[in-house]
Formats: structure tokens, C-alpha cells, sequence
């Protein structure tokens, strides 16, 4: 991946990047103005070894996958995602059309979040047919980050910046929030966005044009993040490349939500509008989201964190306008699970915040203002010592704890039998619990979300936390699917199995419909 911005260097005219101009603030350059290529940033490119970044790469890489193996292990999937995606690379991986069953029999999960980059996982899927391989690939992903912004330091600010800044994004907690949450497709879009910025930086804008290209694959909001590239091309000089990328990536954001998306849905709509538009059953005015998209303490805190992981010096640079994008859906939507510091929306934020910390160091450290430069100099090793101080209240603080590598606890043994009490080949309706731990070769639908198939088998945790307590499970089973009748399967701790007793239907939905 760092090839490409290592060749295709472009040369631009003085005078023709008024974004980069340091400013005011800056220091005259002493060199003279014949001065050689080789001493500019391209010759220091060339000087950084990548050993040490691949070494601390890998570090962060089994430390992300280590707490995620764990949390799978233990049976404490956040959400349905896991399984959900694992579904979606399942189908890719026979050549399939991605069906996602846990959304709906027969739902095309193109028609939910527009992420056909996820096939790229269909070649590892074949050798590691299991959720632990999404797992590893996002661990892999998000320590290419790390790499990528780390190296991209020490070219640009020089001596030991580059590993304080790779520590600093590699602990920040826009990534450990996201390791915790499974995996996501925007895992893809954190290197690629690291490449972005890297590649603005050294001023090889051709390769920031077309690394951004990919980001239209990955969610269909990131077209606008691509536009945002685009307008940074045009103001840093290129303006032909800047706008028409900018074009692009407005073009592609309409199209993926207005007609890609729509097509693919079987409700012919893109349905996170109404994150925007409603508040639960109340609807809401796009003023009223505006005016109110910093209504909460979740969303205040939430900035400031985003800020001041990188000591605030990532004001100081215009890569920061490619986070508005991100920012402007996450607050003026109306599902608080958007507005604070938890799952995994932050995380494609982080390589481009602290590569933007990179920048504004540069920026400042020639500054008139004698505080700005002297805060300069400190600026990288204070947002390291912020990351390792935050990380006593993260995710992978519980990799220091003994009892996160017990697997054999009572509730894991249980689920553990009642996975063993499940056939492959069946279809199973199931809860968060179990639900990643069967998709790799069942086919599985999400508890309630699967009326008139009468699935083989109930498999539910009483200890799941529904709203009410399930006192007869097969009633409940049943009650799902009166279509059918279930007896007991297995029992054991809070898990119960249950299978189908009457024939399998003719028809079901989502598999012989037509």
C-alpha cells in the first residue's frame, strides 16, 4: 500500500498551494531557493526505516485481535453485527449475491449499508471460514493505520515522533472503542484515509486522489469525505483534480443513497433517513436537527475528546475539515448510539486527527508566537501520554486482567453445549449470544425477525435480558412460529435449545420464495 506514495510525486509551483502556506506564524525558510530536491520531504521519506513501524504494527495487531479472539471466546459480542458481516463475507465467499439472513429471510444487505468492499475478505474467508477471521482482519486493518500514520510522523517532524504518535493513535480510543464493538466495514476506510492524509502531507496529490477513490466502496456516506478531498486538492492548487473529485465524490454519495441503495432495499428506500428525520415516532424538521446538533453533553464531550487526543494541535491543520463529513451525520442524527465516545464511529477519525496533529506541529513549531512554538515541541509526547493514560478506562486495559482469559468460565461452558446441540446445515433463530458463533455454517436469523420460516431450531440465553422474562421457552418458540411446534432440546445454565417437531414448511420466506 505504500508504494503508491512513493512514486507519482507531484511537483507543484511555488505559489500554488495557499493552504500549505505556513502562515504567519512560520519562520522563513532558510534554505535557498535552488536549494536541492533531495532536501525536501521526499529525501526524508526515503530515510525513515519501516522495520520499527512494522514491529509496532504488529504489536497493535495482536493486541486488537487478542481482545476481540477473547470477547468471542467468552460469548460477548456487543451487537449482531459480527454476524451479520460474517454472513454478508459467507455469501461472497460462495459467489453469492450478499444475502444477509439475520436482517430478514433473503435480505440484500446492499440495501441496508452500501460496503461491497467486504468481498475483498472473501479469499481469507476461504482458508479461515469463521467470525475469528473478520476479527483478525479488522486487527490487521486498523494496525496498517498505525503504521502508516506513525511512519508518515517521523517523515515529516523527524526523531522519535513517529513511534510516540503510533502509540498515541494506536491506544486512542476511537480504535479500542472500535476493536470492542466487532468488526465493521470501516475498517478498510482507516488505512485508506491514513494514506489520504499521508499522501496530502508529502504532496503527492495525484496518490491522495486515487486512494480516496476507494472510499465509495466502503459506506455510502463517504462520498462526501471524498468531496472533502477533493476541495483540499483544489485549495492546495490542484484545482482540476480537486474538483473533479469533488464532483465525484458528491456524484457518488447521491447515487449510492438515492438510487443504489433504494434499489437493492426491498422497501425501495435508504432507511437511516429516519435517524435524522425522526425521533422515535415524533418527526423532526432538519432546522430542529441542526439547531439541536449540539443539544447534549454526549455530543460536547464527544468533541472535546476528539480534539484534545492530539493536544489540540490538530486545529492548527485543514486535514481536520476531512472529519466534518462524519461529525455532521453523527450529530444530527437522533439515535444517541451516534453522539458519544462507544462503538465504532470514531475510528476512521483517529488516523486523520493525528496525522493532522503531525501537521500542526509542522505548522507551529516556527511559529512567532513563542508559546505555539514551544508547546510545539512537547505537543506529540503529551497526546502519547494522554492515549496511555485514557487507556485505564478502555477496552484494552482488560487484556491486563486475569480473569478476561478465563474461556472456561460456567455460562461459556453452557453456551459451548448448546452450540454442540445445534446440527450444521440448520437454520437457526437465535439472539446476540450465539448468533456469531453459528454463522459460519448454519444459516441463522435474528430472534422475532424471521416470521413464517419455522426454523429447525430456538436457540435463545434466558439471561439475554429481554424485556420480559421468558418463562417457558418452547411457548415462546411457538409463540414465534405458530406455524410449527418445538419440544426441548437442551438445557444447560441460561441456554436453551429447542427443535422444530412438525414437517419443515413449503415455502419459506427469503429461500424458495421467488
Amino acid at each position: 500500500m505504500l508504494e503508491l506514495n512513493k512514486s507519482g510525486t507531484d511537483r507543484s509551483e511555488p505559489g500554488r498551494l495557499p493552504a500549505q502556506d505556513p502562515g504567519p506564524d512560520a519562520a522563513p525558510d532558510p534554505r535557498p531557493a535552488d536549494a536541492s530536491p533531495s532536501t525536501g520531504p521526499d529525501a526524508s521519506a526515503g530515510r525513515v526505516p519501516l522495520r520499527p513501524y512494522l514491529v509496532a504494527g504488529a504489536i497493535l495487531c495482536a493486541l486488537y485481535f487478542l481482545y476481540s479472539y477473547l470477547q468471542y471466546a467468552r460469548f460477548g459480542s456487543p451487537s449482531w453485527d459480527l454476524g451479520i458481516f460474517e454472513q454478508e463475507v459467507r455469501a461472497y465467499a460462495g459467489f453469492d449475491a450478499p444475502v444477509v439472513d439475520i436482517k430478514g429471510p433473503g435480505y440484500l444487505i446492499l440495501g441496508d449499508h452500501f460496503s461491497p468492499i467486504v468481498a475483498l475478505l472473501a479469499p481469507l474467508y476461504w482458508i479461515w471460514p469463521s467470525a475469528e477471521s473478520l476479527l483478525f482482519a479488522q486487527a490487521a486493518l486498523f494496525a496498517l493505520g498505525a503504521v502508516i500514520v506513525g511512519r508518515t510522523t517521523q517523515q515529516i517532524l523527524g526523531g522519535r515522533s513517529g513511534l510516540c504518535v503510533t502509540v498515541a493513535y494506536g491506544l486512542s480510543w476511537g480504535i479500542q472503542e472500535a476493536v470492542k464493538a466487532d468488526f465493521h466495514e470501516i475498517a478498510f476506510a482507516v488505512p485508506l484515509l491514513a494514506l489520504v492524509c499521508r499522501a496530502l502531507l508529502l504532496k503527492r496529490y495525484t496518490a491522495a486522489l486515487l486512494w480516496s477513490l476507494p472510499l465509495v466502496l466502503v459506506k455510502e456516506d463517504l462520498g462526501a469525505t471524498v468531496a472533502v478531498v477533493g476541495f483540499l486538492l483544489f485549495v492546495y492548487g490542484r484545482r482540476l483534480q480537486g474538483a473533479l473529485l469533488a464532483a465525484f465524490g458528491v456524484a457518488a454519495f447521491v447515487v449510492t443513497l438515492v438510487v443504489l441503495i433504494p434499489a437493492a432495499s426491498s422497501a425501495g428506500r435508504y432507511d437511516y433517513w429516519t435517524k435524522i428525520d425522526k425521533n422515535g415516532e415524533q418527526d423532526v424538521s432538519m432546522l430542529d436537527s441542526v439547531l439541536g446538533a449540539l443539544n447534549s453533553s454526549v455530543k460536547i464531550e464527544m468533541l472535546v475528546f476528539l480534539i484534545g487526543i492530539t493536544a489540540f494541535m490538530a486545529l492548527r491543520s485543514p486535514l481536520t475539515l476531512l472529519i466534518v463529513p462524519t461529525l455532521g451525520w453523527r450529530l444530527l442524527s437522533q439515535d444517541s448510539n451516534h453522539w458519544g465516545m462507544v462503538w465504532h464511529y470514531s475510528a476512521i477519525l483517529m488516523p486523520v486527527l493525528f496525522l493532522a496533529l503531525a501537521d500542526g506541529v509542522r505548522r507551529s513549531r516556527g511559529s512567532h508566537r513563542p508559546w505555539l512554538a514551544s508547546y510545539a515541541k512537547v505537543a506529540v509526547p503529551v497526546a502519547a501520554a494522554i492515549a496511555v493514560a485514557m487507556t485505564q478506562h478502555l477496552p484494552l486495559r482488560d487484556l491486563l486482567r486475569p480473569e478476561t482469559y478465563r474461556t472456561d468460565d460456567a455460562r461459556s461452558q453452557a453456551a459451548r453445549a448448546a452450540l454442540d446441540a445445534i446440527p450444521a446445515g440448520s437454520r437457526v433463530e437465535t439472539d446476540i449470544t450465539l448468533m456469531a458463533h453459528l454463522t459460519s455454517d448454519r444459516t441463522v436469523y435474528w430472534v422475532g425477525g424471521a416470521p413464517g420460516t419455522a426454523p429447525d431450531i430456538v436457540a435463545i440465553n434466558l439471561d439475554f435480558g429481554w424485556s420480559r422474562p421468558i418463562q417457558d421457552p418452547v411457548a415462546y418458540a411457538e409463540q414465534l412460529h405458530p406455524e410449527a411446534r418445538y419440544r426441548l432440546k437442551h438445557r444447560g445454565g441460561s441456554f436453551v435449545v429447542m427443535e422444530r417437531t412438525t414437517p419443515e414448511p413449503d415455502r419459506i420466506p427469503g429461500v424458495r420464495d421467488g
